[in-house]
């Protein structure tokens, strides 16, 4: 490996914006100081995207990491070749699903080679990747079975507030009797981990509640608080992390954005997205942690709707470029 880390990124569901916002998101001369960043997908995607774009960049096609020149103005590309030219933007597809998976998987497979030192993933449709085969929720549940990992969460990253998730895409009812003490520990601990190693040397960390008012002492709900959180949260402190909790969610995240604490447990999907997604739909970045290896992603979806018309703001993507260069160990 070189001082520069090779960032691998996945083109996601080639029929809504990835290959956009990737090509858009590589215009940007210092990723390319900073990094050696790699695209694995479709060259002939990527090239249809290019001529509407008009950015007159160069897609070189590649078998091998190694064999990528990593200049701005030139694209590497891992062509995996899997779909053809004529795949209509923004009409769900269980080709593109599966393609989307096959890019991810070989992304994991230059991880555990070493060849490649984090990977950036753009949107994947999670009804196309059914369609496509693979029972799924979603990305962070794919990469955690390719790389034999049993405990991870989701992490969302925006200016001034980091959000991590103890359940994410599941029903409500199902998330409550979902959480458990266990399951609130291990969180807690997947973002004192998280933070520490981005050189945060004591996260201040904060748990929210369930029900509104984390219950108001059993007046709302049925004494969740009591038997799912504060269990967790009590473990946690007495090996000394600095956590406490839980609070209510509806001030809770004011408080974090102002600076009271570092980073929030959330107990569902959205009570966690939802604030980060108020900031702006750019400006958030999906991070995995406990993975042995680092992923960072866009927190947004596929955007059928303006797929394939030149519309789509690569933001997020830049943002999770750069996270990724962040997190990646300095060489």
């Amino acid at each position: 490996m070189s001082n520069r880390p090779t960032i691998v990124i996945t083109m996601g569901d080639a029929t809504g914006i990835g290959p956009e916002i990737i090509l858009k998101a590589l215009q940007d001369k210092e990723l390319y100081r900073k990094s050696k960043p790699l695209v694995i997908g479709d060259v002939k995607i990527l090239e249809h995207i290019n001529r509407i774009l008009d950015i007159k960049v160069k897609i070189r096609s590649i078998k091998n990491p190694e064999d990528g020149i990593f200049q701005h103005g030139v694209i590497d590309c891992l062509n995996l070749n899997l779909l053809p030219k004529s795949l209509p933007f923004g009409k769900l597809s269980g080709e593109a699903g599966n393609a989307a998976y096959q890019y991810l998987k070989k992304a994991v497979e230059l991880a555990n080679k070493c060849k490649i030192d984090a990977i950036c993933t753009a949107p994947l449709n999670k009804n196309a990747l059914h369609k496509g085969g693979h029972k799924y929720p979603g990305h962070t549940e794919i990469l955690a079975k390719l790389t034999g990992t049993k405990d991870f969460a989701m992490m969302l990253s925006a200016p001034n507030l980091n959000v991590v998730h103890v359940t994410t895409h599941v029903g409500l009812i199902d998330a409550i009797n979902m959480i458990t003490p266990k399951q609130v520990y291990t969180t807690i601990n997947l973002a004192d981990k998280a933070l520490k190693n981005s050189e945060v040397k004591n996260p201040k960390i904060a748990v929210c509640g369930i029900n509104p008012h984390a219950g108001e002492n059993g007046l709302f709900g049925y004494g969740e608080e009591e038997e799912k959180i504060i269990p967790a949260i009590k473990k946690a402190q007495s090996e000394g992390v600095n956590v406490d909790g839980p609070y209510p969610a509806d001030t809770l995240f004011y408080r974090t954005i102002k600076g009271d604490f570092d980073i929030i447990v959330a107990m569902y999907h959205d009570q966690g997205h939802s604030p980060i997604k108020v900031l702006g739909l750019n400006k958030g970045v999906n991070i995995t942690i406990g993975l042995p290896i680092i992923r960072t992603s866009v927190d947004h979806g596929t955007a059928f709707e303006i797929a394939g018309e030149g519309k789509a703001d690569e933001s997020s993507m830049n943002r999770a470029l750069w996270e990724a260069i962040k997190l990646t160990p300095k060489l």
